[in-house]
């Protein structure tokens, strides 16, 4: 993890395997840090989990989504990005009534 964020600091994209292991470990902290089924978090093409309590979700697209691609969300972890400047500028599109789950970052 620290590598990809090392990468990005430098301005530079991290490698594609130390960007998915990244991706796939601060979604597993994510997923422990405010555990429940009620928003689901993608970050394409390396994983998604369920997070934050609430009304369980189980079928079809689920009714609060938040979506954002793996550099992005490496850089929102970090604290590089901000919640609110990325879902303005469509960075992350977050859907549904529990999808701000701004507070829940910085992750690192």
């Amino acid at each position: 993890m620290a590598e990809a964020l090392d990468s990005l600091a430098t301005g530079r994209v991290p490698e594609r395997l130390t960007l998915r292991d990244a991706v796939r470990a601060l979604l597993a902290h994510l997923a422990t840090t405010a555990p429940g089924r009620s928003v689901e978090v993608r970050v394409p093409p390396y994983g998604a989990i369920q997070c934050v309590e609430g009304p369980r979700h189980t079928r079809g697209t689920p009714p609060n989504l938040v979506e954002t691609d793996p550099v992005t969300f490496l850089q929102l972890a970090a604290g590089r990005v901000d919640w609110a400047a990325a879902v303005a500028d469509g960075r992350i599109r977050a859907s549904g009534i529990r999808s701000d789950i701004g507070a829940l970052f910085p992750i690192v």
